[in-house]
């Protein structure tokens, strides 16, 4: 929805005569606010969902809901400021790939170089790979993350195909299983998120704790591997099921 928005809005402010640098921040405001509906109408109906299943009160939830947004809101800024005074975005410790594709489209389209061909082409293809069953958010999301990122995304798809396919002794087991997974998964996300705010503030006051310590790309598969393995740990036997 984010680039959909981005290339109308571009074209409608190109061909209104607003062009040029204020013309590509307005289209980029306009896809933000865009980008963050979409995104709480999911993360709501999702958080309401929960709520109706463990029996809460949708009016507080809604309250809580708005809260939750300014809360955030507020602390989202401070931390997108404290990344950019600290390495800043298009790096290589933040390449931000999904901005630098908004950053293409807009700025595509303003100058009149958008690859119109490639577009359609995707576009096409997405038609495509959605009549054979595929769903094509993942498809193209896997096709323009770095492969750094592509590749461990995957590596955990697979690791779910295996626990769809294994044999349980009760459906509630398996679903017991998959629980465990996705909350240590989640886990993981939010104690990267946490990690990179802290090396973002000890890079912004310069300090250094490297421990020169090069594993190459070998010493990061085999700590990928050992993580790997203490999820799935976790998950079958890493405490007593009754």
């Amino acid at each position: 929805m984010a680039i959909a928005t981005l290339l109308i809005s571009t074209v409608l402010l190109k061909a209104t005569g607003n062009g040029g640098i204020g013309g590509q921040i307005t289209a980029i405001c306009i896809g933000t606010v865009i980008c963050i509906v979409a995104a709480m109408a999911g993360d709501t109906s999702q958080d309401l969902k929960t709520g109706y299943i463990v029996g809460a009160t949708p009016f507080y939830q809604q309250i809580g809901e708005l809260i939750g947004a300014v809360a955030a809101g507020l602390a989202i800024a401070g931390v997108l400021y404290l990344l950019s005074k600290a390495w800043g975005y298009g790096s290589s410790e933040i390449p931000a790939p999904q901005a630098t594709l908004m950053k293409m489209v807009v700025e595509g389209v303003m100058e009149g170089n958008l690859p119109w061909g490639l577009v359609f082409t995707g576009v096409f293809i997405a038609i495509a790979v959605e009549i054979v069953g595929i769903p094509v958010l993942p498809f193209a999301i896997g096709l323009y993350l770095p492969i750094h990122l592509s590749t461990p995304i995957m590596i955990g798809g697979l690791i779910k195909l295996w626990v769809d396919k294994r044999k349980f002794e009760s459906e509630e087991r398996r679903l017991e299983v998959i629980n465990d997974g996705i909350l240590y998964s989640s886990g993981m996300i939010a104690g990267e998120g946490l990690v990179g705010i802290l090396l973002a503030v000890f890079a912004v006051f310069g300090l250094n704790f490297s421990l020169d310590c090069p594993l190459g790309n070998w010493g990061g598969v085999a700590f990928f591997a050992v993580l790997v393995a203490i999820m799935i740990y976790f998950m079958f036997g890493g405490k007593k099921k009754k």
